[in-house]
């Protein structure tokens, strides 16, 4: 039978993902806007973000937080751009953003000491492989693939190279090992249910030690460059952004921290995304039609959940369609690059109950197009 009861809220898109639940854009506090922010207001504004996020984070002591351009992609190419080449790279990917960065350090860098770790969709490559010698390119996430890494146990406490790593889709989710990670990037619009366009820069002390001592021999573009004369410009990290941010984007971002405190911090948002999986996983084991792309329980993501089907590729758009024209579920196909399947976010701004609505329409709706 067709289903009565849909979820309040069906965006369940994996980016720009849902807002926080009771998001009012009437509430914000908009006294930044029309303002310059270079001047104090500003400023004020921009180093909350920056000290409010490495708080809320709990990030190590001597950690750097900047915003910077161009989203999660603009803070994954500075990172490269400024740090690889002094060591041999290896570069871990099992779906399209890790070969992304990928094809940036083998066709656009050139470098030529770069070891390619790549595994399917729905698998993850032996990260044993990695050597504390060299520097190391990954995703903590899989965004398209909804793969994650188990843990950071294959990182090595004495390593010599930079740990990079692109967690646009697992901050604020998942457990960070931070001491582990020498460049973490992530993006607003994930998690937080933020808006677009600004990144997220975190810097180790070691990554720091990098940049004022290693200048790469290629040019770097002013929105890359973060020293000056051979030290870091660490006001790039106290709310002194590199070109001109969205302040009505900083103000949404910072109702979003405002919301992570006010729910029990990181520790809250992490059991959210969770739970969220967990409504998925007791939905997948007591049907035999559909099955989660990730081949091992312990590497499923808990944000971007990805799913295949006993469908053909067409009938899975039908189904999508079909949820979409319903209200009951929007943007949740496959990336354009992944499987055929379903893509649903299950990150902290998402409702459990929402879930738990859904999963009778993916049911009825597969009877629809299977029919």
């Amino acid at each position: 039978m067709k289903p009565t009861q849909k979820p309040a809220n069906p965006n369940f898109s994996s980016g720009p993902c849902s807002k926080r639940p009771g998001y009012d854009v009437s509430t914000l506090d908009l006294t930044t806007l029309g303002r310059s922010h270079r001047a104090a207001i500003g400023k004020t504004a921009l180093q909350r973000v920056c000290e409010e996020t490495a708080q809320v984070l709990g990030l190590p002591e001597g950690y750097r937080v900047g915003v910077v351009p161009a989203s999660d992609t603009g803070a994954v190419e500075m990172a490269l751009w400024s740090m690889l080449g002094p060591r041999p790279v290896d570069v871990f990917s099992w779906e399209s953003f890790g070969q992304g960065w990928l094809t940036d350090i083998v066709k656009q860098l050139k470098l030529e000491q770069v070891n390619d770790y790549g595994a399917d969709y729905g698998k993850l490559p032996d990260l044993n492989l990695a050597d504390p010698g060299h520097d190391i390119v990954f995703t903590w996430n899989g965004t398209t693939s909804g793969v994650k890494v188990p843990n950071a146990d294959w990182i090595s406490d004495s390593r010599e190279g930079l740990t990079i790593c692109d967690a646009t889709s697992a901050v604020f989710a998942m457990e960070m090992p931070w001491e582990k990670l020498d460049v973490v990037t992530f993006s607003w619009q994930k998690v937080l249910g933020g808006e677009g366009a600004h990144g997220m820069l975190i810097l180790s002390p070691r990554a720091v030690e990098r940049l004022e001592t290693y200048t790469p021999p290629w040019p770097l573009p002013k929105i890359f460059r973060m020293t000056k004369g051979g030290k870091l410009i660490e006001d790039i990290f106290k709310g002194a952004t590199i070109n001109t941010p969205s302040m009505l984007c900083v103000a949404d971002y910072l109702d979003s921290l405002d919301w992570v405190k006010s729910i029990g911090g990181v520790q809250a948002t992490v059991r959210r995304s969770n739970d969220n999986l967990a409504v998925i996983e007791q939905f997948v084991a007591t049907h035999d039609w559909i099955h989660f792309l990730a081949e091992d329980p312990a590497n499923r993501s808990s944000t971007s959940i990805c799913l295949t089907l006993a469908l053909e590729a067409d009938q899975v758009k039908q189904l999508v369609k079909l949820l979409d024209a319903e209200d009951v579920a929007y943007d949740i196909g496959a990336y354009r690059d992944a499987p055929a399947g379903l893509r649903i976010w299950g990150g902290a701004t998402v409702e459990k109950t929402d879930l738990e609505a859904l999963m009778p329409w993916i049911e009825w709706g597969y009877r629809e197009v299977s029919r």
